[in-house]
Parts: C-alpha cells; structure tokens; sequence
C-alpha cells in the first residue's frame, strides 16, 4: 500500500488544521482537519479491501518455433459475492506490460483478454502474474497486489529441414568393418524359450544338446547414434549484438535441427551442453533455455538417461570444455559427433582429435567466424557457416563424411 502525494498533501494538512484548530480555539479548523483525516482513513480501508479475483492462463500452444505465433487467453472472473471490481489490471508478458480491463467486473461475471506472445526471440516468455491496482475515489492511496500464476510460453529455436542423417558403423568381434545407412542385426546371445516366442528364432542344435528350447537375441550395433555437443560458454560467442549472440542463437538452431532429423529417423541421440543451462526435460525445452555461461559449472549431459551417470565432472577452472571432452571419450556414447560452437572457440578446436579414436565421425562447425578454415583439423571436418540455413546446406554435402 502507498499513500500518494495528493493523500501525504492532505494528511499534513489535517495535521496542521487540527494543530491550529485546538492552539488557538477555531472549531473551524478542527472540524476541517477532522474531515481530512476522516477522509484519509477511509481511503486506506477502501483500498485495504481485496478482491476475491480468479485468473486462468491458457497459451495456445505454450511450445512453439521462433517467429511461430502464439497467443495467450487470460480469464478473469470476479468470485465476490456483493462488491463489483473496479480497478485497473496490467499483466506482463516478458518485459512488455499488457492492460486488462476489470471496469464494473460484477460479482460471479468473468472476463477475457486475449494477445499476441513475443516470439521472435528464442527463449523462456514468462508471462504473469496479474497485477491489481486499487485506488480510492480521491486519488489519495494506492495498493498494487499479484494475482494468478505465472505461466511460461517455450520458445523453440528454430528447425531447418536436414535430408539425411550419417550412416551408422557396423561393428563384429574383429571390430569395426563398413558403414550402413540403418544399422544391422548380429547375433548377441542364447536364452531360454518363452510362450510367445517365434519358432524361427529357435537354435535347434543347442536345444538339442542341453534338452531345452534356446532362441536366439540379436543386437543392432550399426545404429546411427548421434552425439551433438553445444558450445554455451561465452568466451565461444565473444560478439553480441542488443545483448544478444548471433552465433549461440545459430548453434542452437543447428541443435535443434540436428536433434530433430534424428528423432525422424528413430535414432538414437545425445544432446550435451558444455557449461550446465538447465531447463525443460525435452531436448528443444534445454535449447529453449540455454544461455551463455561464463563460470565453469558442472558438464553434464541433458539427453534423456544421463550417459554421463550420476556423477557429473567438473573441469578445471576454467575449461568445462576440456572436462566434456574428457568425459565423451571415456564414455563413447556414439559413432558420430557434432560439435557447434562460434568464432571464439577457433583455438579450440584441436581439442577434437583426441575424440577420433572414440567417435570415427566428427564434425565441427563454426558460426559466424571471419576467418574460416580450409579442409580438416587434426582429422576433424570443420564448417564454417554464418547461419542455421546455411548450417543445413553444408550438412546435406558431408553427411556421410
């Protein structure tokens, strides 16, 4: 609650009135410094009252693409029994206030405002609580008070459509023999038969010989399994442009682009982050919430089922890069890797080859880099690109690199 200049003017003033009133003997003035007072306090006790609001949110939808629309439907309704609302309403979408009309709202009547969320950055738009402003006839106190929940709009980065993924690497007990486009099946081992089973996958010789029906489990280990690895670290995205970075927001699309051609395919995919940023469970959610970082935090890897395990490593100061890849070699969490970072992690970038007896696939691009490099790094395919779309188009040409 906060008593404007108009209520302090005039609670001074009572004061004064009823200082002198009673000094000097003028009922008259007592009387006005009285009324003034009177006024005041009726002031507060009518803003003190609360009104019994019930606010509902519904985005439609509440994940979307950047650039897509999406639109937020704000319900009010007035639950009081006798008293009308008659207030000004405001609520926040993001940083940008948006007014909501509660003129004459009667009791058990509601309300609908609807409009328009920012999507033109990618990100988290939290969007809320509604803020309340009561005031009395006189202009003399004012009481702001949140209502509702605050609900959140995902803003997803960017897709581009990418034709194909890498083709997987057939592996035998001699070890790695060619590439296939989508995997193949191998023998894995023996159990015992089960109601359901098919007979075709009965090993007669070895049920003959111990005297019980053994089937046969087969493995596919030439699944494609993809590795992105997203460079969030600020040093990597050194330009940034109103405060944002253009290369991070590239690379997030790149992610994302990636990350999407592999869930087509039903693939397999990791997505891991090189300083911790947090989010939603989903891979778009954390790009959707990923931010540059500049201390080093823990690497941990966001995919669904930490490869990583339970217990994340941390770098030494400084280079959670150094710490990742450390981790993503032990742990060979797939045959092709991707590594998207910008035009500050250029000396960085020799790093990569120690990954080449772990992953025989490995890519990096780099965004928005002046300088770009001719051929391969230390066995690594290096692109470098300005953008998503162009991200896109160089991966077609080197996907089965």
């Amino acid at each position: 609650m906060k008593i404007t200049s108009r209520g302090i003017g005039l609670l001074v003033g009572a004061g004064l009135l009823l200082l002198l009133g009673f000094r000097f003997g003028y009922p008259e003035l007592t009387l006005l410094g009285t009324s003034a007072a009177i006024a005041v306090g009726c002031a507060v006790a009518v803003a003190a009252w609360r009104p019994r609001l019930q606010v509902e949110r519904r985005a439609d939808p509440d994940r979307v693409g950047r650039g897509e629309p999406a639109t937020m439907a704000l319900t009010v309704r007035n639950n009081d029994r006798f008293r009308s609302a008659n207030m000004i309403a405001e609520d926040r979408c993001g940083s940008r206030p948006v007014p909501v009309p509660l003129l004459r709202l009667r009791p058990g009547r509601d309300t609908t405002v609807s409009y328009p969320v920012p999507t033109h950055r990618r990100g988290v738009v939290p969007v809320g609580p509604l803020r309340v402003t009561g005031r009395d006839a006189l202009g003399l106190v004012v009481v702001a008070r949140a209502h509702g929940e605050v609900a959140q709009v995902w803003v997803h980065p960017r897709i581009h459509p990418l034709s194909a993924v890498p083709a997987g690497v057939a592996r035998s007990m001699d070890g790695r023999i060619d590439r296939v486009p989508h995997g193949s099946i191998t023998f894995d081992s023996l159990r015992e038969y089960v109601v359901g089973d098919e007979l075709r996958r009965v090993h007669w010789r070895t049920s003959a010989r111990i005297g019980e029906l053994m089937v046969r489990e087969h493995l596919d280990t030439s699944l494609p399994r993809l590795v992105v690895v997203l460079d969030d670290r600020a040093a990597a995205h050194p330009v940034l442009v109103d405060g944002v970075a253009e290369t991070f927001e590239s690379a997030c699309e790149a992610a994302a682009s990636v990350v999407a051609a592999a869930r087509r395919e039903e693939l397999p995919v990791a997505l891991v982050l090189v300083v911790d940023a947090g989010g939603g469970d989903d891979f778009l959610d954390r790009l959707a919430a990923a931010e540059l970082r500049t201390a080093p935090a823990l690497a941990r890897d966001v995919s669904d089922g930490d490869p990583f395990g339970s217990a994340s490593t941390a770098g030494p100061a400084g280079d959670p890069l150094g710490a990742v890849l450390n981790r993503l070699r032990q742990q060979r969490l797939g045959d092709t890797l991707v590594f998207l970072t910008g035009p500050g992690a250029r000396d960085d970038l020799g790093q990569l080859g120690a990954l080449r007896p772990a992953y025989p696939s490995v890519l990096a691009a780099v965004f928005g880099d002046p300088v770009p490099t001719v051929g391969e790094t230390t066995g690594v395919r290096v692109l470098d690109v300005a953008g998503g779309a162009e991200f896109a188009a160089e991966w077609d040409g080197v996907r089965r690199w």
